[in-house]
């Protein structure tokens, strides 16, 4: 692998500001590492692109991270990870550390010992099939119910959280009855977990609802730690936020996702 400093920034991308989530959970664990994030948003959303134009995204944008050092890739988005993960992995493993958001989620689902859990995601994600074939690899017995609940992600992108538009959405999709019984829900998506508690609240309780972001910034500690390019120094540089297509809008929302107001750096990458 490339020569990296453990001075060097972490790359995240997405097809939006959904991905911050994700980030915001890594900034959280690891606040001496310095954060660029990419958020695809000319091209958002990827959950209805096909496979092909999203690893020709995922390999253009990936290109850009590390042409500004980035030592680790961070795929904060289950769209484009089913679809481009290994891609951009095989392609780029010499030059940087990579991780997607299904893994590290799969794996500490599998090691649950559940008889039956559900799956909600973009169309891109539940087509590809990916959780419930990683699943099965680590727990053969395991029964997995998968369901493509796209109104979600642009739901939430428009602000309809916890109100009653929101709970009658998620009741119409949670209702399905292929998923009685189920003992946990894995949220697929890095938009889900702002809905996560009206999930739990929906199940009562008896249900565990898993997401993607603080699994995957243990994932990331870890990995960096292992690769002894954890930053032991607190940081200097200021987190910077890219978007390949901005709007106003996108700059109101990302608070809602990160957690805290954060300029966005309008970068057309694909002009």
């Amino acid at each position: 692998m490339k020569t990296q400093h453990y001075k060097n920034p972490i790359g995240i991308f997405d097809s939006g500001i959904g991905g911050l989530t994700v980030a915001n959970a890594i900034f959280k664990r690891l606040p001496n590492e310095r954060i660029l994030y990419f958020g695809d948003t000319a091209h958002l959303p990827y959950g209805d692109k096909s496979g092909d134009a999203i690893r020709y995204y995922c390999l253009r944008i990936v290109k850009f991270l590390l042409e500004k050092d980035c030592k680790m890739i961070v795929i904060a988005c289950n769209s484009a990870a089913s679809a481009a993960y290994e891609v951009v992995r095989d392609f780029f493993q010499h030059q940087a550390l990579f991780i997607d958001v299904i893994n590290p989620l799969v794996e500490t689902v599998a090691a649950e010992n559940f008889e039956k859990v559900g799956v909600i995601a973009t169309k891109a994600t539940i087509q590809t099939g990916l959780y419930a074939q990683k699943l099965h690899q680590l727990a053969p017995n395991l029964e997995v119910v998968s369901l493509a609940t796209p109104l979600l992600a642009p739901m939430i992108e428009e602000g309809f959280i916890q109100n009653n538009i929101s709970k009658a959405v998620i009741h119409n999709y949670l209702s399905h009855k292929d998923f009685e019984g189920i003992e946990a829900m894995l949220l697929a998506c890095t938009h889900y977990p702002l809905i996560k508690k009206d999930i739990e609240l929906y199940f009562n309780h008896r249900v565990q609802v898993f997401d993607s972001t603080d699994i995957v910034a243990q994932a990331v500690e870890l990995q960096l730690r292992e690769a002894n390019l954890l930053n032991p120094e607190p940081r200097t540089e200021k987190h910077q936020f890219f978007v390949s297509d901005y709007t106003a809008s996108f700059e109101q929302t990302t608070s809602v996702f990160y957690g805290e107001k954060i300029e966005l750096e309008h970068c057309p990458i694909w002009q």
